[in-house]
């Protein structure tokens, strides 16, 4: 079951690696936004890039063991959302994120890859990312430009 605590600024969720968790740690996330009353789009941005980190952290650090547990801490400023997630699992391959980069769509559509473009939206979406491995535990940070709530 996942743990969901909130304040004036700032929302924290704890949760299994499972996919199930995951989803429910996600609709947590945009209720939240939602009754802070943020644009529809910055929420389902946010969402976006935390559905591709969520599921990555389940799927590489934890193998989809789904026995893994995952820490998010959002923190509301204005103008920006901050975020300071970690996981126990495997640290990230070479000790950093992927690079992220588009793969080459100029391909005949047989061709054209099903995944990997995960770490490509987060890094266009995302600012200011900090990866470490500290302690056993996988430590990513970063922020994402959002307005004032409407």
């Amino acid at each position: 079951m996942i743990e969901v605590h909130t304040t004036d600024s700032s929302l924290s969720i704890r949760c299994a690696s499972d996919t199930f968790e995951v989803r429910n740690s996600l609709l947590a996330l945009v209720e939240d936004m939602e009754d802070r009353a943020f644009l529809p789009e910055e929420t389902g941005t946010v969402e976006l890039v935390l559905a591709e980190v969520l599921n990555n952290i389940a799927e590489h650090a934890y193998e989809d063991k789904g026995d893994g547990r995952i820490e998010l801490d959002m923190a509301y400023a204005p103008g920006s959302v901050s975020f300071d997630l970690r996981d126990f699992g495997k640290p990230m391959p070479e000790g950093k994120t992927p690079l992220g980069e588009l793969a080459n769509l100029d391909v005949p559509i047989e061709d054209l890859p099903e995944g990997g473009f995960g770490w490509f939206l987060i890094g266009e979406l995302a600012k200011d990312m900090v990866y470490e491995r500290l302690e056993n535990a996988n430590h990513l940070r970063f922020r994402m430009t959002v307005g004032a709530p409407a």
